[in-house]
């Protein structure tokens, strides 16, 4: 028996030609997004779309529709992972009573180069943690944003001069391969480790000014080792691929930091490259910290990517993989 389809009909007002080119995007690439995405067809004449699909798909599709053309009045380019963000956060809602639930959650973070959009309720709910804690754990699958906004909120705290520096560190461990020696002075061997740190400052400040703060301490990279015996006053410090500390690590680098200073401790624990995985200093301090006032937990999902849907795709297939696996006893 063959389903029958739903349509619906979107007219899009006050009609702007700037504003509908920005919302369907190159090639009317968003609109394509958005139909395969919620597997609906879309035909579009003018500032009127006509969607058709089953009921509950139509109804989100015409939501997205209408909520992109307001993001693409305040937005001057709205960008393929914008909308790939918005599907996501609308998928999770499945848009329950009012209109005013259909808008996505959101909270831009300032930095002098304009502002960076924390997207989502676990995007969110990580910032408001960080703002509030002085210690925040960011823990979920590659992708989900999770260093990048925290070098956001680093960058804001430097630029409004809430702290003094930025120190950015993580344990050198080769990830299941052995590169060898590594030629070079030490700046040079630890940048191939920190290049998903400096690639999120260069974006943020510009790679002129990013050089001239490394060259006067105010930013400073670092391998993990390098923290022993320190107090990191006025800094807001972040500890990236925590999962790859040890035990002894985490507990030294947590007890470095100082007076009027920020942590930010992201990670995977399904990505440890440790050798022994039971020795990871963030899987230990999930049962140790919990419940200690000034430190607070965020955890991202496979939804939560914000990368090409392809890498979605990717972490929920692991994810559903490693669940049906049979356990050892």
């Amino acid at each position: 028996m063959e389903t029958t389809l739903y349509s619906e009909v979107v007219v899009l007002t006050p009609e702007n030609s700037k504003h509908l080119i920005n919302l369907c995007g190159h090639c009317d690439e968003h609109i394509r997004l958005i139909e395969d995405r919620l597997e609906v067809n879309i035909k579009q004449r003018g500032f009127t779309f006509y969607v058709k699909g089953h009921p509950q798909d139509v109804e989100k599709a015409c939501a997205t529709i209408n909520d992109l053309y307001i993001q693409a009045q305040n937005d001057e380019i709205l960008a393929p992972h914008q909308v790939h963000i918005y599907l996501q956060t609308i998928g999770k809602k499945l848009i329950q009573s009012t209109a005013s639930n259909k808008s996505e959650k959101r909270l831009d973070i300032r930095i002098r180069k304009g502002a960076i959009t924390a997207r989502g309720d676990n995007q969110v709910n990580y910032i408001q943690n960080v703002m509030k804690h002085d210690i925040s754990f960011g823990i979920g699958p590659a992708g989900t944003g999770k260093t990048f906004l925290a070098v956001a909120c680093a960058v804001n705290a430097l630029e409004t001069q809430q702290v003094n520096k930025i120190i950015l560190t993580r344990p050198i461990v080769e990830a299941g391969e052995k590169l060898g020696f590594l030629p070079g002075d030490l700046a040079q061997k630890v940048d191939p480790y920190l290049r998903p740190l400096y690639d999120a400052l260069h974006e943020m400040m510009g790679f002129e000014q990013v050089a001239q703060l490394i060259d006067r301490q105010v930013i400073e990279l670092a391998p993990l080792a390098y923290m022993r015996g320190r107090s990191l006053n006025d800094a807001f410090i972040i500890l990236d691929e925590s999962q790859n500390t040890t035990k002894e690590q985490m507990k030294m680098f947590l007890t470095r930091i100082g007076f009027n200073s920020k942590a930010i401790i992201t990670g995977d624990v399904t990505q440890i490259d440790l050798p022994n995985k039971k020795e990871s200093g963030l899987v230990e301090v999930l049962n140790i910290l919990q419940d200690i006032k000034g430190i607070s937990f965020s955890n991202f999902f496979a939804a939560d990517v914000v990368r090409h849907p392809v890498v979605q795709s990717v972490v929920e297939a692991y994810d559903a993989y490693n669940n049906k696996k049979p356990t050892n006893h």
